[in-house]
């Protein structure tokens, strides 16, 4: 017989042996005894049922702990009452536990997922259907130029129309998105369901470097084709100009009564061997554009770069009556570049800028480098000049395109393309009357 059993006989016959005492006393003694008896067997009455609904208490106390996730508790007072408490309470841990290890790997892989959210480059964001967010991450922070979103309609002030885009963005669909810093947004968004209520989740991803890089190699593509076709085209016409002109000269020149009809064919054929070789000229222009090497990457001192760019044209500079200034922001910064094109870049940039300023009063010139990220340098080459037009500044990058009277259009275009194999950017900024900006962005080493 187990203890509960004995516990249970014991608690009977006391309980027996209490009410047959009270009945006894009832008939001798008279009332008084008999009904202070009767409280005793009450209380033993009372103290039998609450320890026979231990179980039930204990299986409350159970689903309470389940309800409120608090698994720490531990059935184990009772086990010496006999084995089914014993097996009873074993069961019971045994449950709070496998739902306690539930509990710690749910929350270990909330962890490990949201460390990802917030780790990777890709912005992420939700909103519900007021527009409310319920999650955001740093990089959309970064891609978005902001530092806090509560809604989505705060987006107004800095990206004008986005709010619209993205409430009415549909699941599975994507968008492109321009900022008014000439980012290229790639918007992905997707909808979930979450308790009955619909949550909408936005990755954002910027695009700019890639849609670059495919412009870049189209336009490589199609230089490399027209040089290739012109090439062919003029090539034989320069070849057979001259062969004309030794006729004209050796064979009809001598016996001809006409000399001015000479003299106009010879002209003429000059004019077009000329004009040929000009086209020639110009195609070969464009051999650098198409056949750039790969950078030859060292480590390269920031200011040692910008000093001996500077110390190079510094002479031009003052011979043009150019006001010229550098400035650096950080000591001992080094990158991680190939020395050669990046000075042809910075000298490319300077040069365009004193080209600027041909007819500026007071003409000055400020290169300035700075840290704009931990990991990111830039270099900022600012002129006073009467800046770019609106049109002109969407195509300066183009090639074939330039507004100089005298230029092939290759300069920034070949400047951009090295920059990009950089893993950098090539930006302007500029406006009629307030002077042009170009901004080179390149990883710290």
């Amino acid at each position: 017989m187990n203890r509960f059993s004995l516990n249970i006989f014991l608690r009977i016959l006391l309980l027996t042996v209490t009410i047959a005492a009270g009945v006894w006393l009832w008939h001798i003694a008279g009332v008084v005894p008999g009904i202070i008896i009767a409280i005793l067997a009450t209380i033993q009455i009372y103290s039998l049922y609450y320890y026979l609904n231990r179980v039930n208490r204990k299986l409350s106390l159970f689903l309470e702990s389940i309800r409120y996730e608090d698994f720490s508790i531990r059935f184990s007072a009772d086990n010496k009452m006999g084995k089914s408490f014993k097996a009873l309470n074993q069961q019971f841990n045994a449950v709070l536990e496998a739902f306690r290890q539930t509990r710690a790997e749910k929350e270990a892989n909330l962890k490990y997922i949201d460390t990802i959210v917030q780790h990777i480059s890709i912005g992420m964001l939700s909103f519900d259907a007021e527009g409310q967010i319920e999650l955001i991450n740093p990089s959309a922070f970064r891609l978005l130029n902001i530092y806090r979103l509560r809604n989505i309609s705060e987006l107004k002030s800095t990206h004008p129309g986005l709010p619209e885009l993205l409430l009415q963005l549909r699941s599975g669909h994507k968008i492109l998105y321009r900022t008014l810093q000439e980012h290229q947004l790639s918007i992905h968004a997707a909808t979930i369901r979450l308790q009955g209520r619909l949550v909408k989740l936005i990755s954002i991803q910027n695009i700019h470097t890639e849609l670059q890089e495919k412009e870049l190699e189209a336009w490589q593509n199609l230089t490399k084709i027209l040089r290739h076709e012109i090439m062919n085209s003029v090539t034989p016409i320069v070849s057979l100009i001259s062969t004309m002109q030794e006729i004209v000269e050796q064979d009809i020149a001598p016996y001809t009564q006409q000399p001015e009809a000479i003299a106009d064919l010879q002209e003429a054929l000059q004019t077009v061997e000329s004009r040929s070789k000009g086209i020639m000229n110009f195609v070969n222009a464009y051999r650098d554009y198409t056949t750039l090497p790969k950078p030859q990457f060292t480590r390269v001192n920031l200011r040692a770069l910008i000093t001996s760019v500077s110390n190079l044209l510094l002479p031009e500079l003052r011979q043009a009556g150019i006001h010229y200034q550098y400035h650096l922001d950080t000591e001992n910064v080094d990158i991680r570049a190939d020395t050669a094109q990046l000075q042809m870049v910075l000298i490319n940039l300077i040069k365009n800028a004193m080209d600027a300023l041909e007819h500026t009063t007071a003409p000055h010139i400020h290169v300035k480098a700075y840290m704009s990220e931990p990991q990111q340098v830039c270099i900022a080459i600012t002129d006073n000049g009467p800046g770019i037009d609106a049109d002109a500044v969407n195509k300066i990058f183009i090639p074939f395109y330039t507004t100089k009277k005298k230029g092939s259009g290759i300069g920034l275009s070949l400047s951009q393309q090295i920059i990009q194999s950089h893993g950098g950017q090539l930006r302007v900024s500029s406006s009629n009357g307030e002077g042009t900006t170009f901004l080179v962005t390149l990883a710290k080493r």
